[in-house]
């Protein structure tokens, strides 16, 4: 029997950030985000920098849980490639543990193209690969025993959510979620069965609105909702504009710390997600007698936004992640308006 503090499931990637690049912006409706990326067709365009590293949201986590100083392990899978062992390489050098990692011989490692702007904001060439292929029944489940199981984008692969759920009802393992939209996708009537046994569930306000048909701009209705289908705590990020948190009784509401300067957004989310999940673990055993209290979602918040901000700071999606330590001793990360209400 494998045992961790946490064990990851989700993606894994290597990346190549193209530095220095010079581009025009093209305003389009026909753009997703209404604004375009030119570059010169038919024509050799050249790049003065490359930044190589890893990414994926499943390896992100696991380096924030292994930073905080949890015995981490970590699920994904990777192609029969050089791309593959340097994501293994960078994992064992933060101390997680990869032996549970799979390996697809059809098809290479995920890979990801970054073209990053000057205010940080990028566009990314994704190649999924070997990423979309991560196979539930694969995975020894009851080999394994964990605390927390966080899982990130399953691909709409809702079976390895069920074998989370197997490792809860085992051995009493907390799960928090933050799902991507393909999971979402597969609909409340599907998700509703195994959502109440998810104990951290984090989406951003659009997502949660989409799934609960609800209105946008409505979060106190979105939370009321999703207190009646989850089994734990509902987090909502806002963007710029901080994030929400529900337990169902209490709502809290938090701006952001200001970044020094902004250099690369790739990887906010996850590092703001497993930040959060790894100071509420932290913070559930020194007060597993009396169950959680304020401050408790009060310091997972304060850690979250600060692991965000350092690592929006950084370049690379694992850039900047702090660990307990740092948080700890900047003072920059002390205090963070929250304010407090009864939902």
């Amino acid at each position: 029997m494998k045992r961790y503090d946490v064990l990851t499931i989700g993606s894994a990637t290597r990346d190549v950030y193209l530095l220095g690049l010079k581009y025009d912006k093209h305003q389009d409706k026909h753009f997703t985000t209404g604004t375009g990326v030119c570059l010169p067709f038919g024509s050799k365009v050249g790049v003065p920098d490359l930044f190589f590293s890893t990414g994926g949201a499943g390896t992100n986590a696991a380096v924030t849980f292994a930073r905080y100083g949890y015995k981490t392990g970590a699920v994904y899978i990777v192609g029969d490639d050089v791309r593959g062992q340097e994501i293994r390489k960078a994992l064992e050098d933060e101390k997680v543990d990869t032996g549970f990692a799979q390996i697809d011989f059809q098809k290479q490692t995920a890979y990801s193209i970054i073209l990053l702007a000057k205010e940080g904001e990028r566009t990314i060439m994704a190649y999924r690969g070997a990423g979309e292929a991560l196979n539930a029944k694969k995975v020894p489940w009851n080999k394994l025993s964990a605390r927390l199981v966080y899982l990130n984008s399953l691909y709409g692969n809702i079976d390895l959510l069920r074998g989370a759920v197997s490792i809860k009802k085992r051995h009493g393992a907390k799960i928090a979620w933050n799902p991507s939209q393909t999971d979402l996708d597969l609909g409340l009537p599907k998700l509703l069965p195994l959502l109440k046994n998810v104990d951290i569930f984090l989406a951003n306000q659009e997502e949660m609105a989409n799934l609960l048909s609800l209105p946008y701009n409505q979060p106190a209705k979105v939370f009321r909702k999703l207190d009646e289908i989850i089994g734990g705590i509902a987090v909502m990020t806002r963007g710029p504009e901080g994030v929400m948190v529900s337990d169902g009784k209490t709502l809290w509401d938090a701006g952001i710390f200001r970044e020094k300067r902004i250099i690369d957004r790739t990887g906010a989310g996850d590092s703001f997600g497993s930040g959060f999940s790894a100071a509420l673990l932290g913070h559930r055993n020194r007060t597993a007698r009396d169950g959680l209290v304020s401050s408790d979602i009060e310091y997972a918040i304060r850690y979250a936004s600060a692991n965000a901000t350092s690592k929006v700071e950084n370049l690379g999606a694992k850039g900047g992640l702090l660990t307990k330590r740092e948080f700890l001793k900047e003072k920059r990360w002390k205090n963070l308006k929250i304010k407090k209400s009864v939902l």
